[in-house]
């Protein structure tokens, strides 16, 4: 363990946003596979369906993982590159408003090998890289403005799939 006094208060790195593209496929009634360009996806859809995350789920987990990744680098300094942690997400949904009006980080994380003042500055500088770098509460917290959807035609060649690989 590194005695976080002599640690210099450095925030997390703020990560570029790939700019692969990103998009879900109806894949039946209310389900949806998403994608990026990188070749990861996950299954969207209600609780009914199944095995898949809903919609507000994956808000909950992209604002967990977001927090854990931004004080990932914090908390390894200090209990080692080893470290387990749980990050959930559970607070309640307003079913009136259909929104969650609080969504609470809370970390499940062993500091008691710590004394006091390195545990408060582990975690004043965990939540400092939190506040810097976490994009999915930094736009949660500044209310993220979301248009109307837009509706198009989908190009010639995707509305009758890949012509050229389906004659291969």
């Amino acid at each position: 363990m590194t005695d976080q006094s002599t640690v210099p208060d450095t925030a997390a790195p703020v990560t570029p946003s790939p700019t692969d593209p990103l998009w879900v496929e109806r894949t039946g009634n209310r389900t949806y596979r998403g994608h990026t360009a990188r070749g990861a996806s996950v299954e969207i859809g209600p609780v009914e369906a199944g095995a898949v995350f809903t919609p507000g789920e994956l808000l909950k987990v992209a604002l967990a993982a977001c927090a854990g990744m931004s004080s990932d680098t914090k908390f390894a300094r200090v209990l080692g590159e080893a470290y387990e942690a749980v990050i959930r997400v559970e607070d309640a949904k307003d079913l009136q408003e259909d929104r969650y009006p609080v969504l609470t980080e809370r970390f499940e994380i062993d500091l008691s090998g710590l004394d006091e003042a390195t545990r408060n500055k582990t975690l004043l500088l965990a939540q400092r890289s939190i506040d810097r770098a976490c994009t999915v509460g930094r736009t949660l917290k500044a209310g993220a403005l979301v248009p109307p959807a837009v509706f198009e035609q989908p190009a010639p060649d995707e509305a009758q799939g890949d012509t050229e690989d389906a004659a291969s």
